[in-house]
């Protein structure tokens, strides 16, 4: 694979962790990381967030200013195996950040939840440039008091599961700290 070559990451890494565990920068330095030294191009963020309200927009904002310039925004709350290959054409690296905004997205706008993992499994195969996943851990809280909550709990720890099954590298965060997971060595060419 090319793309293991040219970039420090992995294919595919995923970073979990439960609320404010460090998740979104540690991503962040994972992928302006493994630029350093490289032309000055923006590497490529895919929001899937949607600012609903002014809390939303305030943590959109925090977010982006935190980025600063050197990223090009993607802004995709749905259709993300569309905006992976759209990101994929700019030749950086690709942050996407994060999986459970965009569950939640498909979940409430109707969408089959399996069908849409299974298309974002599909598009992560195959891309020329390393992808970074943010996504939280839902699953160490409380058990949710409605059932859409649980059927949100148990399609996030089914999400998860089936992206660290197709990641390379799988970190989980806590407390800013990072652990390994799972570190799959880059397949030799032949």
């Amino acid at each position: 694979m090319e793309h293991v070559r040219a970039f420090p990451l992995p294919p595919v890494t995923l970073v979990l962790g439960g609320a404010r565990s460090g998740k979104s920068t540690h991503a962040e330095k994972l992928v302006t990381q493994s630029l350093h030294g490289a032309a000055p191009q923006p590497a490529v963020y895919i929001a899937t967030a949607q600012a609903g309200d002014v809390e939303m927009a305030t943590r959109i904002a925090v977010h982006r200013t935190r980025r600063g310039s050197n990223w090009k925004t993607i802004e995709e709350p749905l259709q993300l195996e569309a905006a992976l290959a759209a990101a994929a054409a700019h030749g950086r690296p690709v942050l996407v950040d994060c999986l459970t905004l965009w569950l939640s997205n498909v979940m409430l706008g109707g969408g089959d939840v399996d069908e849409a993992t299974d298309a974002l499994v599909g598009a992560l195969e195959g891309l020329a440039v390393p992808v970074v996943l943010v996504s939280n851990e839902v699953g160490l809280g409380i058990v949710p008091d409605t059932s859409l909550g649980r059927a949100f709990r148990d399609a996030q720890g089914r999400l998860n599961m089936r992206m660290a099954e197709r990641a390379d590298r799988v970190i989980m965060m806590t407390a800013g700290l990072a652990l390994v997971l799972k570190d799959r060595p880059a397949s030799k060419s032949p």
